[in-house]
C-alpha cells in the first residue's frame, strides 16, 4: 500500500536526474511537486509525464525554494519528503519506508535518513562522509527549512525523531566543471553566512538541534560554527583534509576518492576562507550595517538586507535573496 507520502523536489535544467528522482519514488508517493525555477531544458516535460505537479518559483536559494514549497504546494498528505533531483531513494529504503511509515507512533515528526555520495560512480564510504544523517521526511505542519543562505537543514517543530537504515543516495552525473562551479557559488553563499555569523547582520535561524534534526548534524555545525570558523582558513582547511583523509581513512576510497576529499575537503573550505578575507576586505571601511549589506551584494550578486529594529525593538527584516 503507498504511503500517506507528499514528495518535494526543486528543479534547474535537470533533465539529467529527474527522471531517475521520480522513478525511485514511484512505490511510496502519493504525490509530486516538482518547484521548477525557469528550466530551458526537458526538465517541465519530464515532470508532467510522470504525473508530478509543476509549480514555478524564482529561486534565491534552496532554502527559500523548499520553504516556499512547503507555504504554497497543495499538499494534502500526512507526510513530506524532500528530494534533490540528482538523489534516489534506492529500493531497501523505498519498502522500509512503505512498511514503518504507517506505523509509526503520532509523537514521530521526523525521520533522518542515512545518505551516500557517489562521486565518479563510486561511493564514498570514508572521509566522515558515511553515513550522513539528514531530515528529509517530516509530518506535514511539523517541519520547516533552516532560513540560511547555506547549509540548511530541515527541523521539527516539536515531536521527536527517528533514522531509517535503507539507502540513499546523492549521484550527481555532471562532470568535475560542474562540481567545481557549484561549490564555488556554495562558497560564495556560505561566506555571507560567515559574515553573518561574525557580524549579526540579518536575522540567523538558529532552530538545529540534537532533537529537531539529528545530534550529528546539530554537532557538526556547533564544530563549524564554534571551533572551525574561528581558526584561520590557512591552518583549518589543511587540518579539515587531513583529518578527513587519514585519521578518517579517506585514503581508502582510492584514486576518485583523493580528488573528491581533495576538492570537497580541502579546496572547497580553503576557497571560502579565501572569499570570506576578500569580502572582509571589501567592507573594512563601513561600520553601518545597511552599508556593508549594500557592498556585499555588490561583490556577491546577491541581494542583502540588514536587520532593522521594530517598535517593539526586534528585528522585523531579514536577508531577501
Amino acid at each position: 500500500m503507498t504511503p500517506d507520502l507528499a514528495v518535494i523536489i526543486l528543479t534547474y535544467n535537470e533533465s539529467m536526474h529527474l527522471a531517475r528522482a521520480m522513478d525511485s519514488v514511484k512505490g511510496i508517493a502519493t504525490e509530486v511537486f516538482v518547484i521548477d525555477s525557469g528550466s530551458t531544458d526537458d526538465t517541465v516535460r519530464i515532470a508532467t509525464e510522470r504525473g508530478a505537479q509543476v509549480l514555478y518559483h524564482p529561486f534565491v536559494n534552496q532554502a527559500k525554494q523548499f520553504q516556499w514549497a512547503m507555504d504554497n504546494a497543495p499538499l494534502a498528505t500526512s507526510w513530506v519528503l524532500r528530494l534533490d533531483a540528482d538523489e534516489i531513494i534506492e529500493p531497501d529504503l523505498s519498502r522500509e519506508i512503505a512498511a514503518k511509515l504507517p506505523q509509526l507512533p503520532n509523537e514521530v515528526t521526523g525521520i533522518n535518513l542515512k545518505r551516500k555520495h557517489i562521486f565518479m560512480d563510486r561511493w564514498v564510504r570514508h572521509g566522515g562522509r558515511y553515513p550522513l544523517l539528514m531530515l528529509r521526511v517530516f509530518r506535514r505542519g511539523k517541519g520547516r527549512v533552516e532560513d540560511r543562505w547555506m547549509d540548511e537543514h530541515i527541523t521539527v517543530t516539536d515531536g521527536r525523531t527517528v533514522t531509517f537504515e535503507g539507502g540513499f543516495a546523492d549521484h550527481n552525473l555532471n562532470d568535475l566543471t560542474y562540481f567545481t562551479d557549484k561549490h564555488n557559488k556554495y562558497a560564495t553563499r556560505e561566506a555571507i553566512e560567515v559574515l553573518n555569523h561574525r557580524l549579526q547582520l540579518f536575522a540567523r535561524d538558529e532552530t538545529l538541534n540534537s532533537g529537531s534534526a539529528s545530534v550529528q548534524a546539530s554537532f557538526k555545525r556547533w564544530a563549524k560554527e564554534r571551533v572551525y570558523n574561528r581558526i584561520p582558513f590557512t591552518l583549518s582547511a589543511t587540518l579539515y583534509f587531513l583529518w578527513r583523509y587519514i585519521f578518517q581513512l579517506g585514503f581508502l576510497d582510492g584514486r576518485s576518492g583523493l580528488v573528491y576529499h581533495f576538492l570537497q575537503g580541502y579546496w572547497y573550505r580553503f576557497l571560502v576562507g579565501t572569499k570570506v578575507m576578500e569580502l572582509e576586505r571589501a567592507i573594512a571601511h563601513l561600520s553601518d550595517k545597511a552599508e556593508i549589506c549594500a557592498e556585499l551584494s555588490r561583490h556577491t550578486g546577491h541581494k542583502l538586507v540588514a536587520l532593522t529594529a521594530a517598535p517593539d525593538g526586534r528585528g522585523n527584516t531579514t536577508s531577501l535573496g
